[in-house]
């Protein structure tokens, strides 16, 4: 609890719950797919408009809620799938792979359609991107340990997605995914008792292998990303 005595210790943190809600109402509206801005636009005009300790908590929000609705959705898919097949699927939000492992083609990756209407090259990877940049003052807002559990999953559901789910790895993913890792080991550099990394971080930094990285616009390759590679530096360091 050292996050709640920070809170309400020294330094009072003067937060204003209606800003926090014009703020959230501003970045749902105004950003996403429909936006004519390009994706890396939209994250940095909205880590701007996020840049004090109410856009701060609205970032950590945003990341808990699209987790969140991922979690809820997959439930959705898996409940479709039996009722349609008398198949059931395990969804454990502590680690999904087992799940996209034995699914994948018939699972639909649920960050690309949450119901809020976040995008998760816009409006997510902005968020992950404000609380990565503020990492020292979360828990004076809030408390980080939901905050990190979340952060893994979207990072499982994610690279889940590159793997099974036939999600595209172009430079707007593997921007995410570098942004959930570095927010990740900051936030988790910040913590009294840090947790576990997941099993799904574990298993992924147990890899080697190169990913091939892609123009959002096309189908040239412009990188490559070595998952395993950038999540031991990142998170072991």
């Amino acid at each position: 609890m050292g996050w709640l005595q920070r809170l309400l210790g020294g330094g009072r943190v003067e937060l204003d719950p209606t800003r926090q809600q014009e703020l959230l109402r501003d970045v749902r509206q105004s950003y996403g797919a429909h936006a004519r801005l390009r994706f890396p636009e939209q994250a940095d005009a909205i880590t701007r408009l996020l840049s004090d300790d109410d856009g701060l908590v609205v970032a950590a929000g945003i990341v808990c809620e699209a987790a969140d609705q991922a979690h809820a959705d997959l439930l959705a898919q898996a409940q479709e799938v039996f009722r349609r097949t008398g198949r059931r699927l395990l969804v454990h939000r502590r680690n999904y792979r087992p799940l996209w492992k034995e699914a994948g083609p018939a699972l639909r990756w649920p960050l690309g359609a949450l119901p809020s209407g976040l995008h998760p090259y816009a409006q997510l990877s902005a968020a992950v991107a404000v609380v990565g940049g503020r990492a020292d003052r979360l828990d004076r807002v809030t408390d980080p340990q939901p905050f990190v559990t979340r952060l893994f999953e979207v990072l499982d559901l994610t690279t889940a997605g590159w793997e099974f789910g036939r999600v595209r790895v172009d430079t707007d993913s593997a921007t995410l995914v570098e942004r959930l890792m570095g927010t990740g080991a900051r936030v988790l550099a910040t913590m009294d008792d840090p947790p576990r990394l997941p099993p799904a971080v574990r298993e992924m930094m147990r890899r080697n292998h190169r990913i091939a990285v892609y123009d959002p616009a096309g189908p040239r390759v412009v990188g490559e990303l070595n998952l395993g590679a950038r999540l031991r530096e990142t998170l072991l360091a």
